[in-house]
């Protein structure tokens, strides 16, 4: 069941889940806890987390903020605020890529941003003011308008949603301007990979199923389109899960299967399926899901990384993301399956991955790993409030 943007939030919150350890309660005190990193002074996470992790935050208290009547009322500053104030924020940051392609970002040190530091005699690039929720990198616009777009699902402000449309235009510039098609990482052209032009989808799509007309099939023509290319461009792999990018010679690189690259599809085939009332997408999102669930879990269903237990300042926010579009998955064609994977999970981080403090680290079977982030926060919290509505 689809949760209607125009409902009451009284029967919204009656579709949240019962019968598990974690409860609405927890998850309340999860947003208590996340809003002590939140700077007022520029409407963002920062310095306990980075720029793109920002944007997940404010996704992550959003969809709590859909199904709880008090976090609604407790966030009606939040979105102003980090509307009003992170555009105006000056941004030094450089990503990098492991050689297991793990996206590493820099920042530049300033008082509101002193980790992580760029490394000694690294070429700094240019600080560039953030107008518009625009940088040099296309999946962290991409993150930043899936955030405005779970706010306008809160509040109706159209102001949000028209963010995340100029958002998408700007992303929309990069189309098919790469030697495989689709769009770049980056605004350098370094690299075609699997997030970017995931969220460039996944935006699209959500977008298609918030607006009427002509919006509506210009965005489904924007979905539909990316979708071909994605699913022929070769990083879905022969197991169904997908790779993290594109050789030079648009080749599969066989780049580590993350977390997010199997959950960032999933949400865009679903909202897709949803625009186009063709649940063929279900299906082939039901298949990733399934193919990384048996990838990505221990012996005992829970989700891991192949960068734990040192995954930076990017890796850190991954498994949240995969939770957050399984739920929007479930809430479409629910599964018993689904819904076990995510209370299962989210009572292992209460019960195995949160210290003293209620913060909620980056190992959700625990060990606790210290300390705490705003990512490792709430990547674990996202899986928390989506066991909620399953």
């Amino acid at each position: 069941m689809w949760l209607s943007l125009t409902a009451p939030l009284s029967l919204i919150a009656s579709f949240i889940s019962t019968g598990h350890a974690v409860s609405l309660q927890n998850a309340e005190t999860s947003f208590d806890v996340l809003q002590q990193w939140y700077n007022h002074s520029t409407g963002l996470w920062i310095p306990s987390t980075g720029w793109w992790n920002s944007a997940n935050c404010l996704t992550t208290i959003a969809d709590l903020a859909l199904i709880d009547p008090k976090i609604r009322a407790s966030t009606s500053y939040v979105w102003p605020t980090t509307w009003t104030k992170a555009q105006l924020y000056n941004l030094q940051m450089q990503k990098t890529l492991t050689p297991q392609h793990l996206p590493w970002t820099y920042y530049g040190p300033s008082p509101s941003q002193p980790w992580p530091h760029f490394p000694p005699s690294w070429p700094l690039p240019p600080w560039r003011q953030t107008n518009g929720f625009l940088n040099d990198y296309y999946d962290d616009e991409g993150w930043w308008a899936l955030a405005w777009i779970a706010v306008y699902d809160v509040t109706g402000d159209r102001q949000y949603l028209e963010t995340a449309e100029n958002i998408f235009e700007d992303m929309a510039k990069s189309y098919n301007t790469t030697p495989c098609g689709g769009i770049w990482w980056d605004k350098a052209h370094t690299y075609v990979n699997a997030i970017a032009n995931e969220l460039f989808l996944d935006v699209a799509a959500h977008l298609a199923n918030r607006g009427g007309g002509g919006k509506r099939r210009y965005y489904l023509g924007w979905g539909e389109r990316q979708w071909n290319w994605f699913n022929a461009s070769g990083m879905i792999n022969s197991n169904y899960t997908i790779n993290d990018g594109l050789t030079t010679d648009c080749k599969n690189n066989g780049g580590t299967v993350w977390s997010y690259n199997q959950g960032v599809i999933v949400g865009g085939l679903t909202e897709l399926s949803r625009a186009s009332s063709n649940k063929s997408y279900i299906a082939t999102a039901k298949k990733i899901v399934d193919a990384a669930i048996t990838s990505l879990t221990n012996v005992n269903g829970i989700l891991h990384d192949a960068c734990e237990p040192d995954c930076g300042a990017d890796g850190s926010q991954f498994k949240g993301v995969f939770a957050r579009n399984l739920q929007i998955l479930q809430q479409a064609s629910p599964e018993t399956r689904y819904r076990d994977f995510l209370v299962k999970n989210a009572n292992s981080i209460w019960t195995s991955d949160r210290d003293a403090n209620n913060q909620l680290s980056l190992i959700w079977s625990g060990p606790v790993e210290v300390p705490a982030n705003a990512s490792t926060h709430s990547s674990a919290m996202d899986a928390i409030v989506a066991s909620l509505t399953v």
